[in-house]
């Protein structure tokens, strides 16, 4: 489990941190949480679904189909898709929330990327405030999160209308099948027989461009049944050609607008 602390002078100014240059950190992830913002780039490259959190509903990217094992990280810790998603990119760092209800910067203490002074990128400049790419670091959680609560807010409206139903996913092993269950999906009948009002809201709040690259990505789960058998053999699968970008970029214009599963993110 992963060890959160808030960054701050007093435990952190004498020590440095570094990039990971392995997936292994999440090798035992298999849903892993999207945001709105995500889902573009997502939707071309791996499964979504919706998982129940008490009465809500959330998309994750189905990236295993057992607990525990995450079938895009290769045995030498490479990425072997096409998209990784934000919450994994921006690791060892994540928000929380303090008692005061402000979003504090943390780091996970166990991830082995927290070294001594002198051995990797500094928290702190030498003035006391966060260094620069520390900064930027968090300037890209705090978009993730912003983009998180207009996913929240959608996912409400597309469950308000009755567009989430089961998916009992199930996944060719050789000669068997692996069903995976508490997974939820975009009910298409409804979706298509939605009234001109309920349609037209779900637009205005981005819940339509959700629906339909939950609908699209589908098309992916033969991809899992692939990367198992792979992991069956021993042999690695070659990755996609990914050229990871050090900071998330996503298209706010997009996402305000409601912008359709073949849009760039």
């Amino acid at each position: 489990m992963p060890t959160l602390v808030p960054l701050s002078r007093e435990r952190h100014a004498q020590k440095c941190w570094r990039h990971w240059t392995s997936y292994a950190f999440a090798a035992q992830q298999g849903l892993v949480p999207l945001v709105a913002a995500e889902f573009p780039k997502a939707t071309m490259a791996l499964p979504i679904a919706f998982v129940q959190q008490g009465e809500a509903y959330l998309p994750v990217a189905v990236l295993g189909i057992e607990p525990g094992v995450n079938l895009f990280v290769a045995p030498d810790g490479r990425w072997l898709g096409g998209y990784v998603p934000a919450v994994l990119r921006s690791y060892p760092f994540s928000l929380a929330q303090t008692g005061e209800g402000q979003w504090a910067l943390c780091i996970d203490e166990e991830s082995g990327l927290l070294v001594a002074a002198g051995e990797g990128e500094p928290f702190f400049a030498a003035g006391g405030e966060l260094a620069e790419r520390v900064k930027a670091v968090m300037a890209v959680l705090q978009q993730v999160e912003h983009s998180r609560q207009t996913t929240v807010r959608a996912c409400a409206s597309l469950s308000q209308y009755g567009l989430i139903k089961p998916w009992p996913i199930r996944v060719k092993l050789g000669e068997s099948q692996d069903e995976v269950e508490g997974l939820f999906q975009i009910d298409e009948g409804v979706l298509n027989r939605l009234a001109d009002g309920p349609f037209l809201e779900l637009r205005r709040v981005g819940a339509l461009a959700l629906a339909y690259c939950q609908l699209l990505s589908m098309q992916h789960i033969d991809l899992l049944g692939r990367l198992a058998a792979h992991r069956v053999q021993a042999v690695s699968p070659p990755p996609f050609n990914l050229e990871e970008p050090e900071l998330i970029q996503f298209d706010w214009d997009a996402l305000r607008k409601g912008g359709h599963a073949g849009e760039e993110g």
